[in-house]
């Protein structure tokens, strides 16, 4: 599916004037309404982003600040709908490396934000009950994201031009695409902008009061890139329990077995383990966590390539790519979360990790993450640091974030 700027341009210009001759009756956020079972949800999402990467092995620091404008509009005919969302990136401070695959030698870090004009978003779905089809360029998250997800973390979104089937009966549920391109954080201008070929993402599991438990299955057979083409099998479980008002726990297993696939030129065999527990007491959430992307012997390792990989192993990101000889992270994390009378609810959430290899007995490092968010009146925000202190691979590195949210 190729989208020329103009055309781009000309949807956010006619979604634009259709925002300002809204029905004066229609609160912001309301789908307006057209008719009989007929309406048009006009959708808009902002984010003004400030990061600081500070990277032992380069001369200067990224300063990046960038700004995201989503807008959309989604025509409703019962359990019909068709939505168009364009998604628009601009650099306000440019002092960074936006991605290394197309912008040249920099003196900065990477900040994975490129300035940025597409379509994201042009899907119709009928979906009744969870039991339905979407069809075009969409959002996919299944699961925790850990192997699919949408990369929300970064300002430019991953979609997937796809073809995708739900289905739910009491507390079971399937989960079916199949995908000819994944679309990119990387923006337009990279050659990396998208990745086509034949992927198959299957989930189906049950999910009771107690017990969450999904066997999924992925595909990921590229045109090229050829280093992540893969097929991966495996089974995620939860169990929880509450004890009483405020106080719970919650155990969690995964294990998931890749191979190569296609056009890889290496023949592998890799394991995911994740073992994690967390108990909740008077609003503190306790987390401990040991989580495995495996190694073929160093020659490979388990990759995620369509992950929301900022969510798992670090927020400084050093292991997007799991390097050959596999990643071991150790994980404890506390969070908070209480309602203040002047900012409502407001989170707070501090990390350790530390990385080992699979294989090879290498100290990779560790990291300390530590974040704040809050809402003030309509406004979402957001503080976070990452600080990850190099051993055996790849440098020292500092991030910050400071972050606002707005949309409807």
């Amino acid at each position: 599916m190729f989208v020329t700027r103009p055309l781009i341009a000309k949807l956010f210009a006619a979604t634009s004037l259709t925002l300002i001759a809204a029905p004066a009756f229609a609160k912001v956020g309301d789908p307006i309404p057209l008719g009989e079972d007929a309406t048009l949800d006009l959708q808009l999402s902002t984010r003004l982003r400030y990061e600081v990467v500070d990277q032992a092995n380069l001369p200067d620091d990224a300063e990046a600040l960038t700004f995201r404008a989503r807008l959309g509009a989604e025509l409703a005919l019962g359990d019909f709908k068709a939505l168009v969302e364009g998604e628009g990136t601009a650099a306000l401070s440019d002092r960074y490396n936006d991605t290394l695959a197309f912008n040249g030698v920099e003196p900065y870090p990477v900040v994975a934000d490129p300035e940025n004009l597409e379509l994201n978003r042009l899907q119709v779905s009928y979906l009744k009950d969870g039991n339905g089809l979407t069809v075009g360029r969409q959002r996919i998250n299944l699961g925790n994201q850990r192997f699919v997800g949408s990369v929300g973390w970064r300002q430019n979104e991953q979609t997937f031009d796809a073809v995708r089937g739900q289905f739910k009966s009491g507390v079971f549920s399937a989960d079916a695409t199949y995908a000819i391109s994944q679309r990119t954080i990387f923006g337009v201008d990279s050659p990396n902008e998208f990745f086509d070929g034949d992927l198959i993402l299957l989930n189906a599991g049950i999910d009771t009061t107690s017990l969450d438990a999904t066997a999924f299955a992925y595909v990921i057979d590229y045109d090229s890139r050829a280093a992540m083409a893969s097929e991966t099998y495996g089974l995620i479980a939860s169990y929880n329990h509450t004890f009483g008002p405020g106080v719970s726990a919650k155990l969690t297993g995964s294990y998931a077995s890749q191979t190569d696939t296609g056009i890889n030129p290496v023949d592998y065999q890799a394991d995911y383990i994740l073992a994690e527990a967390s108990g909740t007491v008077a609003g503190f959430t306790l987390l401990a966590s040991y989580e495995e992307l495996g190694s073929d012997g160093g020659r490979a390792a388990f990759q995620t390539p369509l992950a929301t990989a900022h969510a798992f192993q670090g927020w400084a990101d050093l292991f997007l790519t799991t390097p050959a000889n596999g990643v071991v992270d150790y994980q404890v994390s506390l969070k908070k979360s209480v309602t203040l009378p002047a900012l409502g609810a407001v989170s707070a959430q501090v990390a350790y990790h530390q990385f080992d290899s699979a294989f090879g007995n290498l100290d990779y490092g560790s990291e300390w993450d530590a974040s704040l968010g809050f809402r003030l009146g309509a406004v979402n925000l957001l503080a976070k640091f990452a600080d990850y202190n190099a051993d055996q691979f790849g440098n020292d590195v500092q991030k910050v974030w400071l972050q606002a949210e707005w949309g409807f």
